[in-house]
């Protein structure tokens, strides 16, 4: 096997048993030798595997004691800080962590929407309306959830910049389940097609500074109606309904 596969399965293994809490936030690694002799290669390879590791933030080295972990909120490394939030291990309410994300790159996506939109995209955001309407309507999460996805999705390509879907792409399969945890309630649907429709008038009329409010405005609700549906039910156990 080469030894770019062996190192990434050191690190592939050394991060499951952080993740799966079996090595906590500031306990050491084993020693280097036992690591090797438990995963069967050299020392070398353990080496590097443990540079992957301290270069992701996700531990660090105390020089003559050997190598500890960080906290998950320090880490840096993208892949797992999502597999870490998937598990629901680091910083608590993942969901509202996307919020915050998605404010921030968002509001500007949709500001240069509305420098950049075509035609042909308006199109497209307004069959993510029609199509989450009908969701709605058929009391379809499922299709709530792809529908709210395409939407915004439709707004990033229209911004005429890659990055944007790109970087949310990432958070692709966070996203999904936060949406749909969300979308569970029809008020929230309800929000979703009126701030939708919101944010594509605004971004159909060309003026950057309305198409960043609508969808601030969006971000908002959202956050309510988290804390309302979501957040309630997370600290009394009880699901709050309309």
């Amino acid at each position: 096997m080469a030894r770019k596969s062996l190192v990434q399965g050191v690190f592939e293994d050394l991060l499951e048993r952080i993740l799966a809490g079996e090595i906590g936030p500031h306990d050491a690694l084993p020693p280097e030798a036992q690591i090797a002799k438990a995963s069967d290669v050299s020392r070398l390879t353990v080496r590097e595997a443990l540079k992957t590791l301290q270069a992701q933030n996700i531990v660090y080295v105390r020089r003559g004691l050997g190598s500890f972990v960080n906290p998950p909120a320090q880490w840096t490394g993208l892949e797992a800080i999502l597999r870490a939030a998937s598990r629901g291990v680091g910083p608590s309410q993942v969901a509202l962590r996307l919020l915050e994300v998605r404010r921030m790159v968002e509001t500007g996506a949709a500001e240069l929407a509305a420098l950049h939109c075509s035609t042909a995209e308006l199109e497209q955001m307004d069959t993510a309306i029609r199509d989450l309407e009908t969701a709605h309507q058929a009391q379809d999460l499922d299709a709530v959830t792809a529908s709210d996805l395409a939407f915004h999705d439709a707004v990033f390509r229209a911004s005429a910049n890659p990055f944007v879907p790109v970087l949310l792409g990432q958070l692709g399969q966070l996203l999904y389940a936060a949406r749909r945890e969300t979308s569970a309630f029809p008020e929230v649907q309800r929000h979703a097609i009126e701030h939708h429709k919101a944010v594509r008038k605004a971004i159909a009329s060309k003026q950057p500074g309305a198409a960043r409010k609508a969808m601030e405005a969006h971000i908002n609700q959202t956050y309510e109606d988290y804390e309302h549906y979501i957040g309630n039910k997370n600290k009394t156990g009880v699901e709050q309904h309309d």
